[in-house]
């Protein structure tokens, strides 16, 4: 009798939040969900006020230097985060911030390489500032524009892992295509009816020609990158022929 392979365990997505019942939401719909109800991936809340040492489980306290709002407090996440590191060994630990780093399509490909993450979702003005430094705490943002929580940006972040997943896509192909895969934002799409509203669908697509096809497609997407995100233009990458 030979030995059985080891079962390759999922991909896991960690979340540290206030509020777990905001999850799994969204994921737990369509692909996403689709994916967690097969084992392809996991996912794991953990409430930071469980961590909380007094009897009104306090997570915040006001700033020191005086300002609104409140800051999370830095014992507190601590030890949320160190109940975790120990399972999750190798994990890049991600906090969703504003002044984070902006996510990109490279950095999901890396995240979703590897084992899993663990993401810290901040409320209120944020986290003590000590312990993402003592942690080496990865700040990741999802554009210039503020939130009420992490918990939303978590998802999203998941979200753009999790559908590059083996299997979770229904082909391998599917998103090869697609925006930023090669430094360019996704040429347009047509389907049925061919003429709607007047509109007629570029009649190279019907031609059959899938040189012609590609060539058009390929102009669509340096056009439209050129003319909404010029920055991305730079490091744009050509098919080969």
């Amino acid at each position: 009798m030979t030995d059985a392979k080891p079962c390759k365990k999922p991909w896991k997505a960690t979340v540290l939040t206030l509020y777990e019942d905001m999850f799994p939401g969204p994921l737990g719909q369509s692909l996403a969900g689709q994916g967690l109800k097969d084992g392809i991936w996991s996912l794991e809340t953990v409430d930071i006020r469980g961590f909380a040492s007094d009897k009104h489980r306090s997570v915040d306290d006001t700033p020191f230097g005086g300002g609104p709002g409140m800051v999370m407090r830095a014992d507190v996440v601590d030890a949320a985060i160190g109940s975790q590191m120990a399972e999750n060994k190798g994990f890049p630990l991600i906090y969703l911030s504003p002044r984070g780093r902006p996510l990109t399509q490279k950095r999901v490909r890396e995240l979703v390489s590897g084992p899993g993450l663990i993401l810290l979702s901040g409320r209120f003005e944020g986290v003590d500032e000590r312990v993402l430094e003592a942690r080496n705490v990865e700040e990741v943002s999802l554009g210039d524009f503020v939130l009420s929580g992490g918990e939303i940006a978590a998802m999203a972040l998941i979200d753009a892992c999790v559908r590059l997943l083996p299997g979770v896509m229904g082909s391998k192909d599917s998103g090869a295509e697609e925006s930023f895969e090669k430094g360019l934002l996704e040429y347009p799409h047509y389907t049925r009816p061919r003429e709607w509203q007047g509109h007629e669908v570029p009649e190279v697509l019907l031609s059959g020609d899938h040189g012609k096809i590609k060539a058009w497609r390929r102009a669509e997407a340096e056009r439209i990158t050129k003319q909404r995100r010029p920055d991305l233009m730079a490091g744009s990458v050509r098919e080969e022929d």
